[in-house]
């Protein structure tokens, strides 16, 4: 039976599903005034008749078409792989994929053609989809569905091979559920792309606008370091004039870890003195934890009746499905966390590992409280997490942003941050472009790197994404003044460091500039659904040389980033159609082109959109500061594309759409104009414009 349940959005339900379903848990509203001002569509992009399903001993199958000038991108977060067609993905939660299998933090199971459609299937199990790459035979009539070789052609290459299996004529998706015996499907309507993603994300409640200190630099300090340490290390930032909103303390902040006991250690005698001090420097404060509850903490004994049948890492799984055990765990960390100030939480280890020497986390056999078994609870570890998180916030009237190891369906409301212990420069970029079709966020952490301009370039792919963060856990000092961790740690800084560290901090001075301009593009994400970071094909579907694009990224409406990878001396890059203008040097390109950037400057390659206005805030050490507000304004070209910014009362304040200011610049043949659309907030700080120039 299909049904209609928001504007281009239907349901299907097929079979028998199970019970506990990523739909059924979802605790925000689909935002269905945002849906109804999206292109109307008439008729379900794929007719039920198309979509056959099948019980089988093996679990639940559903097949549905799939025609060959499709391609499919999404499944949540790939690492391994950008464009999905043709290949065969099982979701399964793993932090180590050793193969482009489908193992992820974050496997969502919802996909987008360029066809113009989206499909989630609402589960919480491993489920397998097979991306055209199962080709029954009946479907070309007893002959090779992939149309085969010339008769007399040789093959001497595997490309050539797989170049004939890809021209099929008729392929299809099958979907393998394992253990269910239905399933429902969601089918969300175009007609591009992009707006597929859009309904997708307004489904789920919108996307989430993380508060302006959330959009500067994070640093993370050394594990061991002390308050006194801590203290001195943020000191250090402030008068190297070394741009930093939050500041995040690791492990060692607890008295025990792996697994955690909640409880703040002896090296930081007075947390609450600690963390007002930091906010009287502006800066926030975000703390490293795990849910896996060590028998020392105080709360162990109340979890107890609460926590799944096995440990991981010595320590109860609590069952976060079941009220009694998130409300044990929340009134705990208000306490001793969210009441002295603490702004966030880095939720490590709620995904899991069995490729590594020492596989750890909970067994997928066994049965929680609540009535889930291991596997369900693992797809579902890291959201409901978050969502306790949120609430718990929220409940206090504060707001949070944060970061997270595990996410799935519907997660594009949550305050939270995917990122990852593996560390390939490549595979970080395309995490921006795979983590887009899903709702999900994802950041390229810097850790280390193998030289001070692999530093510099890791720090420019950070700028292209929800999150520009150093994760500076396992060295003493900051990484620009030794990358090589041994030496560092031992105090051997770098005999030319202040000249990386003035490298490091023009990148973090862009990632300030982009502040306001990247606000605006979250607040689209909320109200519009449009993913403020996300691969080109999203917007530009019918280019050929997008579908298979995973290192450029789009952020926002105007802006196109080509990350440089390692310490690469020349850069290749696609241009969209249209003219895009240097943001660095003020050249026109003609776009729907290939450019070769023969000699690589220093700068991120960085291109605007011919038309638009973009505002940048001046350089500043924090976003709280009088310098964060004043915006330079670039008109380029003939300014016909005009932007909103959004403007709060209150950075920590839970985020209300009208309680907001908007406020729109355009250009108007000669001059710059500054218009209030809407005005709802008593400001202390609003954004004034302190400088225009045309280009």
């Amino acid at each position: 039976m299909i049904t209609l349940i928001a504007p281009g959005i239907w349901k299907l339900t097929l079979g028998t599903p199970e019970a506990l379903t990523p739909s059924g848990l979802a605790d925000t509203t689909p935002e269905h005034v945002h849906l109804a001002a999206l292109p109307l569509v008439d008729a379900c992009p794929l007719q039920p008749a198309a979509i056959t399903a099948t019980s089988t001993p093996r679990g639940f199958q559903v097949r549905l078409p799939l025609q060959s000038t499709e391609q499919l991108y999404g499944l949540g977060l790939q690492l391994l792989s950008f464009n999905q067609t043709g290949l065969k993905k099982t979701l399964r939660v793993n932090s180590d994929p050793i193969a482009d299998l489908g193992d992820s933090h974050a496997p969502v199971p919802f996909y987008v053609s360029t066809a113009g459609y989206g499909i989630l299937v609402d589960t919480t199990r491993y489920a397998t989809f097979y991306c055209g790459s199962a080709n029954p035979v009946a479907a070309a009539g007893g002959h090779d569905p992939c149309g085969g070789l010339p008769p007399d052609a040789p093959v001497l290459d595997t490309d050539t091979l797989y170049a004939a299996r890809k021209a099929a004529a008729y392929r299809e998706v099958v979907v393998e559920v394992p253990g269910a015996a239905g399933v429902s499907l969601f089918i969300f309507a175009g007609p591009s792309l992009l707006e597929a993603v859009q309904r997708y994300n307004l489904f789920s409640g919108g996307g989430v606008v993380p508060p302006r200190w959330a959009l500067g630099v994070w640093y993370r300090g050394r594990s061991d370091f002390t308050q006194e340490q801590t203290l001195a290390f943020a000191q250090q930032f402030r008068d190297e004039r070394m741009p930093c909103d939050v500041f995040g303390l690791e492990p060692g902040w607890q008295t025990q870890t792996y697994s955690c006991s909640h409880v703040w250690s002896s090296r930081f005698p007075d947390p609450a003195a600690l963390v007002a001090d930091l906010r009287e420097r502006h800066f926030r404060v975000n703390l490293w934890t795990h849910v896996f509850t060590h028998p020392t903490s105080p709360i162990f004994q109340d979890l107890l009746p609460h926590s799944g049948p096995y440990t991981t890492f010595g320590g109860l799984v609590p069952d976060f499905l079941q009220p009694e055990a998130r409300e044990i765990f929340t009134n705990h960390y208000k306490k001793t966390t969210v009441d002295i100030g603490v702004s966030g939480f880095k939720l490590d280890e709620c995904d899991g590992s069995d490729f590594i020497k020492s596989p750890w986390s909970f067994p997928e056999f066994g049965v929680f409280p609540s009535g889930a078994d291991g596997e369900q609870m693992h797809s579902l570890f890291g959201t409901l997490q978050q969502r306790m998180m949120r609430q718990l916030y929220e409940r206090n009237g504060k707001r949070t942003f944060g970061l997270v190891r595990n996410a799935h369906a519907f997660a594009a409301p949550l305050p939270f941050v995917l990122y990852s212990d593996l560390y390939d420069h490549g595979q970080f970029v395309r995490g921006v472009c795979t983590a887009g079709f899903s709702g999900l966020l994802w950041t390229p952490e810097i850790r280390h790197a193998g030289s001070g301009m692999e530093l510099v370039r890791r720090l420019q792919s950070a700028i292209a994404s929800p999150m520009f963060l150093v994760n500076a856990w396992y060295i003493k000092n900051p990484p620009w003044k030794q990358w090589e961790t041994k030496a560092n740690n031992a105090d051997q800084l770098l005999p030319d460091w202040p000249e990386w560290q003035t490298k490091c901090r023009a990148v973090f001075d862009l990632r300030m500039q982009l502040v306001p301009y990247l606000h605006a593009a979250f607040h689209r994400y909320a109200t519009e659904g449009i993913p403020p970071f996300r691969a080109l094909v999203m917007d530009y579907p019918d280019c050929p040389d997008a579908h298979r694009l995973d290192d450029q990224i789009m952020i926002g409406d105007r802006l196109m980033a080509a990350p440089i990878i390692g310490t690469a001396l020349t850069r290749t890059l696609w241009l969209p159609p249209g003219m895009w203008v240097d943001f660095w040097t003020g050249v026109r390109h003609e776009g729907n082109r290939h450019l070769d950037l023969p000699q690589v400057h220093e700068n991120l390659p960085l291109f605007v959109k011919d038309g638009s206005v973009l505002p940048l805030a001046r350089p500043s050490l924090h976003t709280e500061a009088a310098e964060s507000f004043e915006l330079d304004v670039r008109v380029y070209g003939n300014g016909a594309l005009p932007i909103t910014l959004l403007e709060e009362a209150s950075p920590d304040a839970p985020f209300a759409a009208d309680h907001v200011n908007l406020l729109t610049l355009s250009w108007d043949i000669s001059r710059l104009v500054v218009a209030p659309v809407r005005y709802r907030a008593d400001l202390s700080r609003g954004y004034t414009v302190a400088h225009e120039r045309k280009i």
